[in-house]
C-alpha cells in the first residue's frame, strides 16, 4: 500500500527516499517492542509492590511476622507481573 503526505489537502505519493526512511522508523518501533514490553512490566510491579516502609517497620519492631507478610506479597507481585 502506497503511502501519501497530505499537502495543502491534496494526497501526494512518498517520494521512494521518505519510503525507505518510514520503512526504517517502522522496523526501529518494532525492534524495541521487546523493550517496551519489559518496561510496561516492570512499572505495573513498581506500582503493586506494598511500601517498603511496611518492611522496615516489621525489623524495626522485630515482627517476623510482618516481614514474612512484606515477603510474600512482594513475590505475589512477581507473580502476578511476570518477566
Amino acid at each position: 500500500m502506497a503511502r501519501h503526505n497530505m499537502i495543502n489537502g491534496v494526497q501526494v505519493p512518498f517520494t521512494p527516499e521518505e519510503e525507505t526512511a518510514r520503512d526504517a522508523e517502522e522496523q526501529a518501533w518494532a525492534d524495541k517492542a521487546p523493550e517496551r514490553e519489559l518496561e510496561a512490566i516492570l512499572n505495573k510491579r513498581k506500582e503493586s509492590y506494598p511500601p517498603a516502609t511496611d518492611y522496615l517497620d516489621g525489623i524495626v519492631k522485630g515482627d517476623q511476622a510482618q516481614i514474612d507478610k512484606y515477603v510474600s506479597d512482594c513475590l505475589a507481585v512477581k507473580q502476578r507481573h511476570p518477566k
